[in-house]
């Protein structure tokens, strides 16, 4: 499994499975697929709430924890000194796990009209770096932090977020985001890194899939590969799983990277961490 090596030395694959709305109640079978195809790391959240299906699916997997690369997430009503805590110790339970390989803070501001967010955010920082420095957490850091989220942080931090989990896809590649974390030392995760799908009727998307006889999102995943960010794609579908994971026997020509990159934008959520959901 090809790996990066976050800021403390943790490697960590350079694929994981997202989990967010991929498994439910409804279809537990799917982080058992993953599993069988070979994901070994699985991206969820107390949001999700699916970290007992996950927890569940890898005991009956068989699978040794020290195989897998789990992460979790603060969720914004959680944060707080206290509050994280009693946060990531749920969520341990509910996974059957005595430590997360990377716990992060879902999102900057409980809510957008938050005026205290600086200090919540510290606060919830600070009990991270506890729960790092007791060994329940091997590695911690962000989602959904802009620069200047971040620099906040900095400024009472003991530990450096290792982490920022962002959405990114071509399209939408929050350069700013993406380039004062690599400055920093903080690796980049992508959520939603094929558009949700909503990148399919672009017509480079297309002419490229064609070019190197892949699919579309075997080229968006590649593309953030290329980046040296982490994708984080999600299907309920065995075939699917496998063809994410197949995208290391090709390489994009540096000309249809930038082409990829000067993309106008397309495929956005509608997700910013200091305004209001914008309906897309």
């Amino acid at each position: 499994m090809y790996k990066f090596t976050l800021s403390n030395g943790i490697k960590i694959p350079k694929i994981g499975f997202g989990t967010y709305k991929s498994v439910t109640s409804e279809d537990k079978d799917v982080i058992l697929k993953a599993l069988q195809v070979g994901y070994k790391h699985f991206d969820t959240a107390s949001f999700y709430d699916n970290e007992e299906i996950l927890g569940e699916s890898i005991e009956k997997s068989g699978i040794r924890r020290d195989e897998l690369f789990l992460t979790s997430k603060v969720w914004k009503e959680e944060m707080g000194y206290d509050n994280t805590i009693k946060a990531v110790n749920k969520s341990l339970i509910k996974l059957k796990t005595n430590y997360l390989d990377l716990c992060l803070i879902h999102w900057p501001k409980a809510n957008i009209n938050n005026e205290d967010w600086r200090e919540l955010d510290k606060e919830t920082w600070r009990a991270l770096e506890t729960l790092y420095n007791a060994g329940k957490v091997k590695a911690i850091g962000l989602s959904n932090f802009h620069p200047h989220h971040i620099m906040n942080l900095l400024e009472s931090a003991n530990v450096k977020p290792m982490v920022n989990q962002i959405e990114f896809h071509p399209g939408y590649m929050q350069k700013a985001v993406v380039d004062y974390c690599q400055g920093n030392d903080i690796l980049v995760e992508a959520w939603s890194p094929i558009g949700r799908g909503r990148v399919f009727n672009e017509p480079l998307l297309k002419e490229l899939a064609n070019k190197y006889n892949k699919s579309i999102p075997q080229i968006c995943i590649r593309f953030a590969l290329q980046l040296n960010v982490l994708p984080l794609p999600k299907s309920s579908s065995k075939e699917r799983m496998i063809e994410n994971m197949s995208v290391f026997d090709f390489k994009i020509e540096i000309e249809d990277m930038y082409r990829l990159m000067c993309l106008p934008q397309i495929g956005w959520s509608g997700e910013h961490p200091d305004r209001p959901r914008e309906m897309v």
